[in-house]
């Protein structure tokens, strides 16, 4: 199972993450407690071995910012977070990037990973980044493809969360934090040990 945790701030914070099995780490480029410029980014980027995925996520910035911060932090993947049209997937493709396109049940956009050209889905609450769960009978139609679970995931509920929608992977950012933008290096761990059970 693909997993991806987000909103990475620190060094320690990213070596947990990649010692722990992780399939991909964030770093959160636009508006958020969270948020790092991309020069803050590219030090921690460079921590990351071959094979995890170097996460840069936006949301409503624009196609020349999204180049501009994702080259300079170093990243090899990019997510875009703000209802972005398939031209802008097919230019970072263009580019060399590994695409995530991030959405909500609620957005009337396609729940099918790959509609926009991107390589995953995620599928999130409505209010991205707030720890908020959102309702399995909120879904218009069951996903299709890569799609990944995230809104209000930790690890308590995410071994019930996997079981019930069975999502191709899990993505997680609050529900590994002790307060709101302050990740836990042991609540990391202790996720990446839960979700062990769906990784083969």
């Amino acid at each position: 199972m693909y997993v991806k945790v987000c909103g990475l701030r620190k060094p320690a914070e990213v070596e947990a993450a990649v010692a722990g099995g992780a399939s991909a780490v964030g770093f959160i480029l636009t508006t958020s407690p969270r948020r790092l410029s991309p020069a803050e980014a590219r030090p921690l980027a460079a921590l990351v071995p071959p094979g995890v995925a170097k996460v840069a996520v936006f949301r409503g910035e624009s196609l020349d910012e999204v180049r501009r911060a994702a080259a300079e932090a170093g990243a090899d993947t990019v997510q875009l977070h703000g209802g972005e049209p398939p031209e802008a997937f097919a230019a970072l493709r263009a580019d060399g990037y590994r695409l995530i396109r991030a959405t909500s049940p609620e957005s009337g956009d396609p729940l099918t990973a790959g509609a926009y050209g991107e390589d995953m889905l995620i599928i999130d609450s409505p209010r991205p980044g707030s720890g908020e769960r959102w309702s399995p009978d909120s879904l218009p139609e069951q996903p299709a493809g890569a799609w990944v679970l995230s809104g209000g995931l930790s690890p308590d509920n995410v071994v019930d969360a996997v079981t019930a929608l069975r999502p191709w992977g899990v993505d997680v950012s609050s529900g590994v934090e002790s307060s709101r933008g302050v990740k836990d290096v042991g609540l990391i761990e202790k996720f990446l040990r839960a979700s062990d059970a769906f990784r083969g």
